[in-house]
């Protein structure tokens, strides 16, 4: 038994709640609070495959790819370079 509470007096309860409130709110209610649990878990499922993603963004080794060859290109060693040549052409 449950704490002193048998099966009739469950089932006189149950019956009782259904009078009151009937079986379209009773069922409203029913799918209103699944909704809210599928709603609930999709969300906790979302902030973890999140962190997931967070975690590997931070990860240094996830961000450097060394499959391509990239020529990098240094604007001040070009503008150094250019400005060399301007003050050669001024001396000449």
């Amino acid at each position: 038994m449950l704490g002193g509470i048998s099966i009739w007096q469950l089932l006189i309860v149950l019956g009782i709640i259904i009078l009151i409130f009937g079986t379209k709110k009773l069922r409203n209610v029913g799918g209103d609070l699944g909704g809210a649990v599928k709603g609930f878990k999709k969300a906790m499922h979302e902030e973890e495959k999140e962190k997931d993603e967070g975690e590997k963004a931070d990860d240094p080794q996830s961000r450097v790819s060394h499959d391509e060859e990239v020529n990098t290109y240094d604007v001040k060693a070009e503008q150094k370079a250019h400005d060399q040549e301007e003050h050669q052409e001024e001396r000449k």
